[in-house]
């Protein structure tokens, strides 16, 4: 006998959640979060969890009382005897800290993941790591999933004629990730060599690649600050490009960014919603497209022990 599905949302997301739940073909099951008036965060769950396979959906972007709210649901549903507990992160906070690249200093995303663990948790599954190699941080198993299933609708949807439009990669980092959107959409393919001297802090040294009078999609895992983006984009018009599209995954959005994104020479800014973009960080020409179908199959082929990994091979 299949053992029952319950998902739980945090509150970094609750409107992904709901949609991931439907998705999966179940409600949102209940929880109750409160924050103390000191600061400290509440847990409980409101139904009876035993012996079903629990999903808690939880972005960990900002603040950092996200994590420490996931890890508080995960200890609670191991605790309330629950057969299995999986955590669905759509988006990986402290992704861009997986090594030791100076003295001192912390590898964060290992201790993210180690936090999970240590709390029972029995599987992770995240969306777009900035580094893939935080797989290996951990011995449960941890899938990878990915937005180009729906970003390439988005991209397509927008009708850009392949001959006449570029894939742009910001910076060397994102070129593969450029190169396979750029064959997927049987598009040309550029490269910024970029120089990066301090956190969020960065300038274009070279662009390689022929962009006069093409249609430039800048293609990333996310837009944080904006600021490679928007020097991207302000390099691109300067080689010739009749128009500029940013997209990304995840739309972290802080610090400058919209300032940025507003007096910037992009004329659409695709975004998925695996963190939830406030109303005042919305522009005219941001187009939001939600991931609730991937990672509501993927919930539906972990519950029924099937592959998951079949299922998104693109």
């Amino acid at each position: 006998m299949k053992n029952e599905l319950k998902i739980f949302s945090g509150r970094s997301n609750p409107l992904l959640a709901s949609k991931i739940a439907s998705f999966a073909g179940c409600n949102l099951g209940e929880i109750s979060i409160k924050t103390f008036s000191d600061g400290e965060i509440w847990v409980k769950y409101e139904e009876n969890v035993r012996g079903c396979d629990v999903f808690l959906i939880q972005s960990t972007n900002g603040p950092a009382e996200n994590i420490l709210e996931l890890a508080l649901m995960a200890d609670a549903a191991v605790r309330a005897s629950a057969e299995s507990v999986s955590i669905i992160m759509p988006y990986f906070g402290y992704g861009r800290q997986d090594r030791k690249d100076q003295p001192r200093v912390p590898i964060s995303s290992r201790v993210m993941i180690d936090i999970i663990t240590s709390m029972g948790a029995d599987r992770i599954v995240t969306m777009d790591l900035h580094s893939t190699q935080i797989q290996g941080f951990t011995k449960i198993p941890f899938d990878h999933l990915y937005s180009r299933m729906v970003l390439i609708d988005a991209i397509t949807s927008l009708g850009f004629n392949p001959e006449l439009s570029a894939v742009l990669a910001p910076d060397v980092g994102s070129a593969a990730m450029s190169q396979a959107y750029a064959k997927r959409l049987e598009m040309n393919f550029a490269l910024i060599d970029k120089r990066r001297f301090a956190p969020n802090e960065s300038k274009v040294s070279h662009l390689i690649g022929e962009l006069e009078d093409m249609d430039v999609l800048i293609i990333d895992d996310m837009i944080d600050t904006a600021g490679t983006t928007v020097s991207a984009a302000e390099a691109a018009i300067e080689k010739g490009a009749k128009s500029v599209t940013a997209i990304a995954t995840h739309g972290v959005l802080s610090g400058p960014a919209i300032d940025r994104l507003k007096n910037a020479p992009i004329k659409t800014v695709v975004l998925t919603d695996t963190i939830l973009i406030p109303d005042e960080k919305k522009l005219k020409n941001m187009n939001i497209v939600t991931v609730a179908d991937v990672f509501g199959a993927a919930i539906k082929r972990i519950h029924n022990g099937e592959s998951v990994s079949s299922l998104f091979e693109f």
